[in-house]
């Protein structure tokens, strides 16, 4: 490489030649009609054929550019109704291809760049031009943002939500048809799908989402070789992402789309994985190796990286080799939930089926249609085992079974049972944490004591190093807490013992546990931090307490109860209780023994109490669940969404949820048990999963000393020098870099003197972000507390000249200061962490009109003005507030007065917008409270064109276009203006 900077135009001219060097035609366009001309001829030659002018008007209306159609339709069609039909001029019908899925090299890929749109061109918000993209049989389906080497890529992702914002969907929308995003500013290149772009333009606007996944820039990807290694420079990646045969296999095999119309693109190691299995499936066919475990193996994809996606995506693409008779897709009942039935389903249509009873399986077995059938391990068990069954035409078909979780139970007599039954099959599993024979059990089979043997070989490896390296899953930091006291002459290294366990619940020590975790609950799962789930705003996490037994979770239950007796409600914590039998209730080598749904092998203390625990559960809820195994399961579904909805705070448990449980939400793990091997990594991965920038690790709290057990086991499934990946640095190392850092700001910026010219202006951006890093890392150390340099009027203050200069660098129309824009990140999402909300100010102005019966309280009032410039949702309301401030009264409740006063303004704000547009009246205001319903403006379809007057839409000069979208422009600002304003509102 040449030492002279390079420029984006050169990077962009470089990566544009690399794709021509691979056969990419590089297309000169402009504008919407050539690039709907292009698409005609492109249509015609892959489908051989050739449109009139009236046929392709009428199937570019229908079949391509739906009027009131999206980016989630258009996905909807590449993805899954890519064959659209055409009715011909002379009445026959003929079946066109989007894009041919079978012979994926029959598409043609063609490049075009610096692709411009102006401001209301087809209705578009502002001029944009677009940098590099790939068109595939001319449809818009790869776009490629660049930025220039030494800017933080994430500039490129910012620069994709202002397209889909502005312009992308404008005209025709055929950029709603663009499948991946790839951004890059040479020396770091990342993709993503377009759920993650759209979703995270969603969360921006505070629009309602049935979901809150993969919206930010953490969800988007790197690329890496088959050893796991990133391929993070553009050219490197350009020669194998965008390979032909790569990147047509990921658009029209390896993506996803789920029940919700969210478009997942696998990562490479899912990829790979899925390419290593079905090479299996086909070379032991050839070689008539059905049967054995050579013909199988297993994946060693930590937890947390996917494996559910890669599995069900790998037994999808299995089912329809021509060899193979039907895929069983194994997971354990618990996991087959109504969320995972329903994407299960959305996979593969009538695949999945709850009902215990095995006569469904039976017919699924028998219909030579349904060639994937997702199942449970039990009730594979109980087809397998009944005598009707033997010599069933099944067992000698060629059968595909892939386990999505290879748990220890599938090691004895199932796996005989299975290899016994079938005679020509595909055996593999998909494992977060093998079983190797360091860290087998003593019991059990000797043939089948690890996954390798029952299994076959290991296929491929992605481990949990790999995944904090990507950022895929988040690293642990953990406490062990020495400060409760243990009975005399007794050390909890002395595992296994059951007297020792019984010692361990000491009833000092419970309420010492108990008190520490009420004392330390807010900090740990972030109480005081607020974010967007799903269509609330929430504070913090929540959190598991694994206890070591079922006597010891009962007492651990009945301890919260008494020490929140006093606690006002809204105080208390809603704490939840779950456990089943278990075949060992304190097990020797510390395993996390299965727990499934059977409560009728409880004894009758055990069942008693678990049904009060059910009982107050639906007190708390409004549910009618019972400790009944007929009724127990539906208890664990509602138990475990309200755990991944943060409806409930803290769930005790013996085993379940510690294995295959997913919730982004929990942050939090509370540990009074022996741990250690793969049980010790399942456990802790519960508080690892990716949710947002606030979320940055897995918060674990030991009340016994597992640091050995740690260490080991992190070195057992990382490897040797994975502790230093795994774990956070010690709270010293984040606190000297916060101080010094901090000391750095008080001295450069003090506050009170205007911080002059871009260069200085940037550099209080990088310092100021890297400050709300650190603090948001320290937050749930112990010893932060009281240790905060910055006193809380002196943060809020440099949030507010944070704040200042974002909403400065965000003008769309300064050009000058696109330079300094592009070099810069925001660190938004930590600054809402902290902000406060409309009770808070509230509050405050009830301080105030107490303080006025002295005169006017300048110092509250100064309180006020600095506690809504300091957050990111109050600003655009801060003429509302201080207005409501100077005329608030002591005739009533200050709640009351605000909420007529708020009515009043909006009442009277949408009026004038009424008058200033001539809007018709009353479809306005009905337009608006559906907007306020759903917590977003709708933008498109035909609802908007009911509030304008009447007028030509073919009237020159553009007016009804410019006329619409000034309309949305201003009602958006105006839902976002009085979005929230009611007391008690999230």
């Amino acid at each position: 490489m040449a030492a002279v900077r390079q420029s984006e135009a050169d990077l962009e001219r470089e990566f544009i030649s690399l794709l021509q060097g691979q056969a990419y035609e590089y297309l000169q366009v402009r504008d919407e009609a050539h690039l709907i001309a292009n698409l005609r001829t492109q249509l015609e030659s892959l489908n051989g054929i050739t449109f009139s002018d009236d046929e392709w008007e009428r199937f570019f209306a229908n079949s391509v550019a739906g009027a009131n159609e999206g980016a989630a339709e258009k996905t909807f069609r590449i993805q899954e109704d890519s064959v659209q039909l055409l009715v011909r001029d002379d009445g026959s019908t003929k079946n066109v291809s989007l894009i041919d899925k079978k012979n994926i090299h029959n598409n043609r890929l063609q490049v075009i760049n610096q692709y411009e749109i102006n401001q209301a061109e087809g209705g578009a918000l502002r001029s944009n031009r677009y940098d590099v993209t790939v068109l595939v049989n001319g449809l818009p389906m790869v776009h490629v943002e660049l930025k220039r080497r030494g800017v933080d890529i994430r500039e490129a992702f910012n620069q994709i939500d202002r397209y889909q914002r502005d312009s992308f969907w404008a005209g025709s929308g055929l950029f709603d048809y663009v499948q991946l995003f790839v951004i890059s500013n040479g020396t770091l290149t990342k993709y993503y799908s377009n759920t993650t772009r759209r979703r995270h333009v969603e969360d921006v606007r505070g629009k309602k989402r049935v979901r809150k996944t993969s919206n930010t820039f953490e969800f988007t990807s790197w690329w890496a070789d088959a050893t796991n290694k990133p391929i993070q420079d553009l050219s490197d990646f350009t020669r194998t992402f965008f390979a032909k045969h790569a990147l047509l296999a990921i658009l029209t095999r390896y993506c996803v789309l789920t029940a919700d119309r969210m478009l997942l693109v696998m990562r490479p190691y899912q990829i790979a994985a899925t390419e290593k299995i079905l090479q299996k499936v086909e070379v032991s066919t050839n070689y008539k190796k059905l049967g054995t475990t050579a013909a199988g193996g297993y994946v060693w994809h930590t937890t947390g990286s996917g494996k559910t996606l890669t599995s069900f995506k790998t037994a999808q693409l299995a089912s329809r080799l021509p060899s193979v008779d039907k895929v069983l897709f194994v997971v354990d009942r618990k996991d087959l939930d109504y969320q995972t039935m329903r994407e299960y389903d959305r996979f593969e249509k009538g695949a999945a089926n709850s009902n215990t009873s095995t006569r469904v399986l039976k017919k699924q077995l028998e219909d030579p249609g349904a060639r994937i059938i997702i199942t449970t391990i039990q009730k594979l068990s109980t087809f397998i085992n009944a005598p009707a069954n033997r010599g069933h035409a099944i067992f000698d078909g060629h059968v595909v079974i892939i386990f999505d979780e290879c748990h220890r139970s599938q090691f004895g007599d199932m796996h005989t049972a299975i290899t016994k039954a079938f005679k020509r099959y595909n055996l593999f599993g998909f494992t977060g944490t093998p079983i190797f024979a360091i860290n087998a059990g003593r019991g059990g089979n000797p043939r089948l004591k690890t996954t390798e043997q029952a299994f076959g070989e290991k296929l491929h490896t992605y481990t949990i190093v790999d995944a904090i390296n990507d950022k895929n899953v988040l690293p642990f930091r953990v406490d062990y807490v020495n400060t409760i006291k243990l009975p005399e002459r007794l050390t909890d290294k002395q595992v296994s013992r059951i007297d020792t366990e019984r010692a361990l619940l000491a009833p000092e020590r419970v309420r010492q546990v108990v008190g520490y975790m009420l004392e330390h609950f807010d900090q740990k799962t972030r109480r005081s931090e607020r974010y967007a789930l799903k269509d609330r705003r929430v504070s913090g996490f929540n959190a598991l307490f694994a206890t070591a037994s079922i006597e010891a979770a009962r007492i651990y239950y009945n301890q919260f109860f008494l020490q929140q007796e006093n606690r006002t409600p809204d105080q208390r914590l809603k704490v939840g209780l779950i456990y089943s039998y278990a075949p060992n209730v304190v097990l020797e080598d510390d395993y996390l023994d299965e727990e499934g749904f059977e409560t009728d092998t409880l004894t009758n203390d055990a069942r008693s109490f678990l049904e009060d625990a059910i009982q107050d559960y639906n007190e708390m809820f409004g549910t009618s669940f019972d400790a009944s195994s007929e009724n127990f399961q539906n208890y664990y579904k509602d138990l475990s969404l309200r755990l991944k909805n943060r409806e409930i705070d803290l769930v005790i448990v013996v085993n379940m949820f510690l294995t295959g449980f997913d919730a982004t939400t929990l942050n939090t793990l509370w540990v009074d048990k022996n741990l250690r091997s793969h049980g010790l990594i399942q456990a802790y991965s519960r508080t690892n999963r990716i949710l947002n920038s606030v979320k940055t690790y897995g918060n674990i709290v030991s009340f016994r000393d597992l640091e050995q057990e740690t260490n080991d086991a992190i070195a057992l499934f990382g490897n040797k020098d994975a502790r230093g990946v795994v774990l956070l640095k010690p709270y010293n190392d984040y606190y000297s870099d916060y101080s010094e850092k901090v000391r750095e700001l008080l001295e450069r910026f003090p506050l009170g003197t205007p911080i002059v010219g871009e260069s200085a202006q940037k550099d209080f951006i990088v310092l100021f972000g890297a400050i709300l890093r650190l603090q948001n890392i320290l937050a749930s150390f112990d010893e932060f507390a009281g240790n905060e340099i910055l006193t809380d009027r002196q943060a809020q203050d440099y949030r507010s000249i944070y704040l200042d200069l974002y909403a400065e660098f965000r003008k769309d129309k300064d050009a000058e200061k696109e330079s300094i824009n592009d070099d810069i990140v925001f660190e938004i999402e930590l600054v809402k962490r902290v902000e406060i909300n409309v009770d808070y100010i509230l509050m405050l102005v009830q301080k105030y009109r107490e303080a006025r019966g002295d005169g006017d309280d300048k110092e509250i009032r100064a309180e006020i003005t600095r506690a809504v410039d300091a957050s990111p949702s109050l600003r655009n309301k801060k003429d509302l507030i201080v207005a409501f401030v100077d005329r608030v009264s002591a005739d009533s409740t200050v709640d009351a007065q605000w909420a007529a006063y708020v009515e009043a303004r909006r009442r009277a704000e949408l009026d004038r917008i009424i008058d200033e547009e001539n809007l018709r009246p009353d479809e306005a205001r009905e337009f608006v409270e559906r907007a306020f319903r759903d917590g977003v403006i709708q933008t498109s379809g035909t609802a908007i064109t009911k509030v304008l007057p009447p007028a030509s839409r073919f009237a020159g000069g553009g007016g009804h276009g410019e006329k619409k979208q000034r309309v949305l422009a201003k009602l958006v600002e105006f839902l976002e203006r009085f979005m929230g304003l009611n007391a008690g509102a999230d």
